[in-house]
């Protein structure tokens, strides 16, 4: 789906802020079908259960702090409207809330919000916001707090990327009454409720907000099951419960606040030394499990795996084609064929992921496929690249023209990219030399990737985008997003600029029309494919890896960050 300033930052240091692992449209049903959905569901923040997500038997009880560790890089700001990256969705899905959430079956619904209509020209968004809700500093929420966030998110001050463009349609907005806000739209956006369930489009308290940009960082404040106690950096942040947390929608079955008295958050970048951690019972939980740990654990009856999908793209190699050698689609093509992609998925990740073919989750409805286009090809390869002028060859046995090598960089972000996923870019390596392609690795901390990004310092670079909904499309492959949001990222990283692709993307994201957005999102997915922008892998890796002392855990964000408002520690 793509960490960014605390007050004044350089370029490398705001981009090191954006999405680090960076949205299907759903009909809503009646109040009462709603309300009755999310009893049944249990839901939290967002109530639904993530595929794979257990059951556990027994009655709950009060007490106990969950220590949760994270191999992601620390968020250098706590508020996920700056910059807006996965690991801030993560730790602030605790302590923060949307106005819209996903259900038990996907559905879209509201949390903070209790209804949305649209005018009949889609340019006119009026939402409810439900009353008798406040935020643990004691301030309402209402229609005025929800505008004081939007601007926040669209000051290019806060250095937003995520939120700013997901709130980017959004001209003007007004209270109509202390519940209702007006929002006047410059063009329909039929992906708006889908991006107001994302936690970088979160509602903070507007008093809170007030504060420096600094302070706020620190110390974000919410309406959420969990508040921000204080933030150790470089070790963790202790969240404490909230002891006035009201659910938006009851639950008879969970009612009051959160069981847990709090949350430890810490930050164990090195994978084996978290799942020692988890094996200890030092911490309950952990993220970025590796494939082969997954696969020992779920032999074990004393850890369980939670696998969660996230939504919006999958996990691609783009492939930069305002530059050579791929300013030349016969190169792109090429490169795809000249790569054995599930060999080394196979090999490197123990069936706890499978290829993908199409530019979105296999969570989004709205994906398009199209495994043909990719096989292992080596001669196909050679044929492109024969076609295109790459036929000779160097004493290291790489594909030359007018004497220069046919080399491709390729900046990886340790931060982002599991001990396995690299062992496949390095798989990848050795079998497109084979080809003829130098692929140049370069495994970088997130700072440095940023800056290779922003530099245009790549010709091959795996940036996960997480969003909600087939929308994410037009962030990734619109003209206009080659141009940097404000937090200095771009998302358009495959550089295409196609006037026909365009209009696909705009036409579908402003269509009322389920069926034609559905027939313009798969022929934009096309185009992008058979243009060979991008080489998909599988879905962006979110595994999970928890103690079975650690009861209710399952409920997710429709970004599929685990929350735990339901969650127990069993003795």
């Amino acid at each position: 789906m793509l960490a960014a300033p605390l007050v004044i930052l350089s370029m490398q240091e705001v981009v090191q802020l954006i999405h680090a692992r960076t949205l299907a449209p759903r009909v809503l049903t009646t109040s009462a079908i709603l309300v009755a959905s999310l009893i049944l569901a249990g839901c939290s923040s967002n109530p639904a259960p993530a595929p794979g997500a257990s059951n556990d038997a027994g009655t709950p009880v009060s007490g106990g702090t969950l220590v949760y560790a994270s191999g992601d890089a620390e968020p250098s700001c706590l508020d996920p409207h700056v910059g807006g990256n996965y690991p801030q969705a993560l730790a602030s899905s605790q302590y923060l809330e949307t106005l819209y959430t996903k259900d038990e079956q996907g559905e879209l619904i509201p949390w903070l919000a209790s209804d949305s209509t649209v005018s009949e020209d889609g340019l006119t968004r009026t939402v409810k916001i439900r009353e008798g809700i406040k935020f643990t500093d004691g301030t309402a929420l209402d229609a005025q707090a929800v505008i004081a966030n939007f601007k926040h998110l669209l000051d290019p001050a806060t250095a937003s990327s995520t939120g700013y463009l997901a709130l980017g349609k959004i001209k003007d907005m007004k209270a109509a009454d202390s519940s209702t806000l007006e929002l006047t739209l410059s063009t329909p956006d039929n992906s708006l409720l889908e991006s107001f369930s994302m936690p970088w489009v979160a509602i903070q308290s507007p008093e809170a907000l007030k504060r420096t940009q600094e302070e706020n960082c620190v110390a974000p404040v919410g309406t959420g099951p969990f508040k921000v106690e204080s933030w150790k950096k470089q070790d963790s942040v202790n969240l404490v419960r909230n002891a006035d947390y009201v659910r938006p929608v009851a639950n008879p079955e969970h009612e009051g606040p959160a069981y847990l008295e709090g949350i430890t958050w810490r930050f164990i970048p090195e994978a084996a030394t978290r799942y020692a951690a988890l094996q200890a019972g030092e911490v309950q939980i952990i993220d970025n499990a590796q494939p082969d740990t997954i696969a020992a654990a779920v032999k074990n009856d004393t850890i369980k795996h939670l696998d969660a999908p996230r939504p919006g793209a999958s996990n691609r190699i783009e492939l930069n084609s305002s530059k050579a050698p791929f300013d030349d689609q016969r190169v792109r093509e090429a490169f795809i064929h000249a790569v054995d992609v599930n060999a080394g998925v196979e090999s490197l990740f123990f069936n706890t992921t499978k290829r993908s073919y199409s530019p979105l989750s296999s969570v989004e409805p709205l994906g398009y496929s199209d495994e043909s286009l990719f096989g292992f090809d080596p001669a196909k390869a050679a044929e492109l690249l024969d076609a295109a002028g790459w036929n000779e060859r160097d004493a290291d046995g790489y594909r030359t023209k007018d004497g220069k090598r046919l080399s491709l960089t390729f900046p990886v972000s340790t931060s982002q990219s599991v001990p396995a996923e690299q062992s496949l870019f390095e798989q990848l390596q050795a079998t497109a030399k084979e080809s003829g392609f130098e692929i140049k690795i370069n495994l970088l901390d997130l700072s440095s990737w940023y800056g290779a990004l922003a530099e245009h310092n790549y010709n091959l670079v795996s940036a996960p985008y997480t969003k909600v909904g087939p929308s994410v499309l037009s962030i990734l492959f619109h003209s206009a997003s080659t141009v940097p949001a404000p937090s200095g990222y771009f998302a358009n990283l495959s550089q295409v600029k196609n006037p026909e692709l365009d209009t696909l993307l705009e036409t579908a994201g402003a269509t009322k029309d389920e069926a034609e957005r559905k027939d313009l999102y798969a022929k934009a997915q096309k185009l992008v494919l058979e243009g060979y922008y991008l080489l998909p892998l599988y879905d962006q890796q979110n595994h999970f890896l928890y103690s079975s002392k650690t009861q209710g855990i399952g409920a997710t964000t429709a970004v599929a960050s685990p929350v735990f408002f339901d969650t127990w520690l069993s003795k």
